[in-house]
């Protein structure tokens, strides 16, 4: 008797279908999308806000390699010399005496700041300042389009 109601329990849900109406699928994929939406939004909002970060971190670095520079050196590199002082020994007044073989940053290349621009560099009166013109690489601007300095 026991195989009997097994086999009439089969048959009954053999005949009965399963899976998901295509309004179930609809409300699934209208969550997702709008997850998706308000997780895309927030990221590309926040990659401006991460290059101007990377950037001033960039700047710390050489900011760092400049003080080394003049602790060997007793000064900062001139603006005509640049921070090109940091990977390869300089020629020109004031020649540095105690440059160290190698350079004071890591590799044969200068950093560049988070769009892929040149940092650039003056130094005047014992004083330096480096600058980054920012995502549209020109002067002036707001947010990621604005100059980021050292000495701000």
């Amino acid at each position: 008797m026991r195989q009997l109601n097994k086999q009439n329990l089969n048959k009954k849900s053999s005949n009965k279908q399963s899976g998901f109406t295509l309004i179930e699928v609809m409300v699934v994929l209208a969550i997702i999308g709008g997850m998706l939406a308000l997780v895309a939004s927030n990221v590309i909002g926040n990659a401006g806000e991460a290059r101007v970060k990377t950037t001033k971190s960039q700047i710390k670095l050489i900011e760092n390699s400049l003080d080394l520079y003049k602790l060997d050196n007793y000064t900062y590199p001139t603006t005509e010399q640049g921070l090109e002082a940091l990977i390869a020994k300089p020629s020109g007044s004031p020649e540095p005496k105690n440059w160290k073989s190698g350079g004071y940053l890591k590799g044969s290349k200068l950093p560049m700041d988070a769009w892929g621009n040149e940092f650039i560099y003056f130094y005047e009166s014992g004083s330096y300042e480096i600058l980054s013109l920012g995502a549209d690489g020109q002067e002036g601007g707001e947010e990621e389009y604005a100059d980021i300095s050292s000495n701000d």
